[in-house]
């Protein structure tokens, strides 16, 4: 597995990021691609030492594509210099939750996990009716000491505590968000060290376990909208 080939790679499309240098150098991404992959199926047994849930996944169904929707954006440049992957016992779906690894050089790779998809209102809902229900546990999960070293929850937040919901309940402030999610930002000499990589990110994931399995708890009846 040569992980120096694929940061290669997406540092040369983001100094040439248009479509007559993708197309030119296609067989330079195919290289990349199947790099990455090599590393997910690395990454996947990894985790699978401690979360059996993810085992069966296909690298390939887990990637998503470095082409951008530049419809609604002021960027127009036609590909993202990056490859991401989200692994979880139903692939790269949103829900349930899982690890979500992205690779962008300039020291701009992390990994993440919990609920990122904040368009999803049922979802938003059910975690927020869990943490009521819930919230001691809730509150051990985030302030275990290793869980503190390494993450602190964000996500986009309302200003004040939603309507049916007490704004005196004592995970208020969580209540706010419409999405919880974590990240571990990476160096780009961190991701190019191919030996460890693997086993270091996965390291990192198992600390955020406990807080997978809460939400996908709360999330356990919801069900993807019909595309």
């Amino acid at each position: 597995m040569n992980i120096q080939l694929i940061m290669d790679y997406l540092s040369a499309l983001n100094l040439h990021n248009n479509r007559e240098w993708y197309h030119a150098n296609k067989e330079a991404y195919k290289e990349a691609n199947a790099e990455f992959e090599e590393l997910l199926q690395m990454l996947i047994l990894e985790i699978g030492k401690f979360d059996s849930s993810i085992l069966h996944n296909n690298p390939k169904d887990l990637t998503f594509k470095i082409v951008r929707d530049t419809r609604f954006s002021h960027d127009k440049s036609p590909y993202n210099p990056a490859f991401r992957a989200h692994i979880s016992s139903q692939g790269k779906l949103p829900v349930p939750v899982g690890y979500y690894l992205m690779i962008k050089p300039g020291d701009q790779s992390f990994l993440g996990g919990g609920l990122f998809a904040d368009m999803f209102k049922d979802a938003t809902r059910m975690v927020r009716d869990y943490i009521v229900l819930h919230g001691e546990e809730w509150e051990a999960i985030i302030h275990e000491p290793e869980f503190e070293k390494y993450f602190m929850v964000q996500g986009t937040a309302l200003k004040n505590v939603p309507a049916g919901y007490e704004k005196e309940h004592p995970q208020a402030e969580f209540l706010k968000y419409k999405s919880w999610y974590l990240e571990y930002p990476l160096k780009d000499e961190e991701v190019t060290s191919a030996q460890m990589f693997p086993e270091e990110a996965a390291a990192i994931f198992r600390i955020m376990k406990p807080f997978h399995d809460y939400l996908n708890r709360a999330l356990a009846e919801f069900t993807m909208p019909a595309r």
